[in-house]
């Protein structure tokens, strides 16, 4: 660099240099400079609000799929085998046991499950001939058959296996987990829910960010080639777009300086501006991921988009979606069921073909999805959590039914860091209460933020006074799960 004489003490100080000097002196220097600013991003990123600097241990997972069970699957017909139900088939469960107060007061007789149960794989884990498919994979899973939730219909029973409390309003588990992790992909959100066709009672309060930045909260897509309302943009508007988005920046901008300079905080604002930013980018990702093309015949037909049930098609195709997401770095994705006759797992009447119809869209589908994240190498770090919001009575409402049983429900988990071939806890001989390794939500949450490295008592949220997390005041790890 030339170099003038200072008056000053004799030094040399540089010499102004012209534009046309800078840029031949520091040519070579340019990568640096495109290298800089985007690893500022990504320091940016990681120093957002919220978002850990730092794991708190190292991870077994770095994504999770949420397999939602929306109705409340029934534990005795499905994961939890009950010998003396037959025994007592057709009496009046009151002279057996304490029978507690049902949502309907509509309480039958003992009623045995009307599928049998047959030992799978080296672990010799009973599962149901309702799910065929998932009973091969018996080794990967690990089944607790001990959870329990504290409300007993589902709209407080959905916000509670969601957001770990039972009133609405509270950030979901997803929200949570982009809130610790941030996002992988600048170009798709954190935390995606795959709609199959039945939004769960208690509505999209389920995939809330609560209190949390606007950023985190759960992105909803459909399983077809559209997905997303005005994803794509329309021909020729690329450019429209991007000046318009420009605008709303700097009118942002200019409005967050404001609120600045009065000591306001800008928090939400800059999610919003975040929230733009990532519609914006999203147009270019998300057709590219909803675009199954690309996968083989013999994938397709592995996940049963040529099934000729139609819910089979549709939860195949959450399935396939729900791989290409994490594939892409999605941390956190919710498949909630498609309709079947209109009704969920929530069989008060009817459970022999309402339970067939459920578990014949989801079997197969679920079956792929492990075995094709196995095949992958994905499973190793992608937890798969299969649940309801609660399960049933072991006796009948009505004639055919079951009522709603939150005292005792089975739900499993695969893949990343989870002890596969495992059964955790126990219900009583009937299935209704649970009488070993009691269970809540709460624990399911810990051990779910454990497996992506974060201490569910250290994930806090400065909101309304306090330090809020997902687990509030409770919640442990459920060791006997991990591998």
């Amino acid at each position: 660099m030339t170099r003038r004489k200072s008056h000053h003490c004799g030094l040399f100080q540089p010499a102004p240099l012209s534009r046309r000097e800078l840029l031949r002196q520091v040519s070579c220097g340019f990568g640096g400079v495109a290298a800089a600013a985007l690893l500022h991003r990504e320091a940016s990123r990681a120093a957002s609000p919220g978002v850990l600097p730092a794991l708190h241990h190292p991870p077994r997972a770095t994504s999770v799929i949420f397999l939602y069970m929306d109705g409340g699957v029934s534990q005795v017909d499905s994961f939890d085998p009950k010998p003396r139900l037959e025994k007592d088939a057709g009496k009046d469960p009151r002279t057996l046991f304490k029978v507690d107060a049902t949502q309907f007061n509509n309480v039958g007789t003992v009623l045995p499950s009307p599928w049998k149960f047959k030992q799978h794989g080296q672990s010799g884990i009973p599962v149901s001939e309702l799910f065929p498919q998932i009973a091969t994979l018996a080794d990967e899973l690990a089944i607790v058959r001990s959870m329990t939730s504290e409300f007993p219909e589902h709209t407080n029973a959905n916000y509670f296996l969601h957001t770990g409390s039972g009133l609405q309003g509270r950030p979901s588990m997803g929200a949570w987990t982009t809130y610790g992790l941030g996002r992988e992909n600048d170009d798709l959100p954190g935390y995606m829910v795959i709609d199959g066709g039945l939004i769960p009672p208690g509505g999209l309060d389920n995939f809330t960010n609560g209190f949390l930045p606007a950023t985190y909260q759960g992105s909803i897509v459909k399983p077809d080639a559209v997905g997303l309302a005005n994803v794509q943009p329309r021909e020729k508007s690329a450019a429209h777009q991007r000046a318009k988005l420009d605008l709303a920046r700097r009118l942002d901008r200019g409005f967050a300086a404001r609120l600045a300079s009065g000591g306001s905080t800008t928090d939400a604002l800059e999610s919003a501006i975040a929230n733009h930013e990532l519609a914006y980018r999203m147009q270019t990702e998300v057709p590219d991921l909803l675009d199954l093309v690309g996968e083989t015949v013999d994938t397709k037909r592995a996940y049963g988009l040529e099934s000729d049930y139609k819910p089979t098609q549709i939860f195949g195709t959450e399935c396939l979606l729900a791989r290409r997401m994490v594939e892409r770095g999605v941390r956190f994705v919710e498949l909630t069921c498609p309709r079947v006759g209109g009704d969920r797992w929530d069989q008060h009447g009817d459970l022999k073909a309402g339970h067939e119809n459920n578990a014949r869209a989801v079997d197969q589908p679920i079956a792929a999805l492990v075995r094709d994240l196995r095949s992958r190498g994905l499973l190793d770090s992608t937890l798969v959590v299969w649940s309801g919001e609660f399960g049933r009575t072991p006796f009948a409402q009505g004639k055919d039914g079951r009522d709603h049983n939150p005292q005792g429900f089975s739900l499993w988990l695969a893949g990343g860091g989870v002890k596969g071939g495992t059964i955790v806890g126990a219900t009583d001989d009937y299935g209704y209460r649970v009488i070993e390794k009691k269970f809540m939500i709460h624990d399911l949450h810990a051990t779910i933020l454990h497996l992506l490295g974060i201490d569910h008592r250290r994930l806090t949220y400065r909101f309304s006074g306090r330090d809020m997390r997902l687990t509030d005041v409770h919640g442990h790890v459920i060791d006997d799960v991990l591998a």
